[in-house]
Parts: C-alpha cells; structure tokens; sequence
C-alpha cells in the first residue's frame, strides 16, 4: 500500500498547486490538478471528451503524481477512480453578459 510523508505532500503542493488524494479499499494515489495543457491533451486524444473513459484515463496518467499502480493496471480499480476524477477538473464559475 502507498504512503506518503508530510514533506512528500509539501513538495507536491510546491511543485503542482493543488494536489488530491483518491483511495479505493487499501489503494491511494495522489494526482495534481489539471492545467490547460493536460486537459487539451486529454480532449484531444479522446475524441474531444466523447469516450468519457479515455478521457479519464489521460487525464489520470497526466496528473499522475505517485501511488498504487492498480489504478492504472487493475480495471476495477481504475473504473473506482472514474467518477471522482471529474472533480479535478473542476473550475471556477464564470458570467456573461451583454453590454
């Protein structure tokens, strides 16, 4: 099972911002929060979001940081990583209006 310190979590935080944990049973991985470049990617090579699985597997492998590699390797762990990975996504909430 992976572990991490506090001092790992700081340099993370230091180099990537925003990091995340996610857990399934006794499986941890920690992931960084997604820029421009990461999420074009994972548009780009998942027929612009449509195959909504390899989005989330791009975008997993491309804010990767370290952890258990079953969430990569191991199908049932990866679909367990699926619904959660949205979140890194997430974004602030912008309006429009007309001048």
């Amino acid at each position: 099972m992976f572990t991490y310190t506090e001092e790992q979590l700081k340099s993370w935080k230091e180099k990537y911002g925003e990091v995340f944990e996610i857990s399934c049973e006794d499986k941890k991985a920690v992931l960084h929060k997604p820029g421009r470049k990461e999420l074009s990617f994972a548009m780009a090579g998942s027929n612009q979001a449509k195959d909504s699985v390899k989005f989330a597997e791009i975008l997993l492998k491309q804010c990767w940081i370290d952890g258990d590699k079953e969430f990569m390797e191991d199908d049932n762990y990866f679909l367990s990583a699926v619904p959660v990975l949205g979140a890194l996504a997430e974004v602030k909430e912008a309006e429009i209006k007309k001048l």
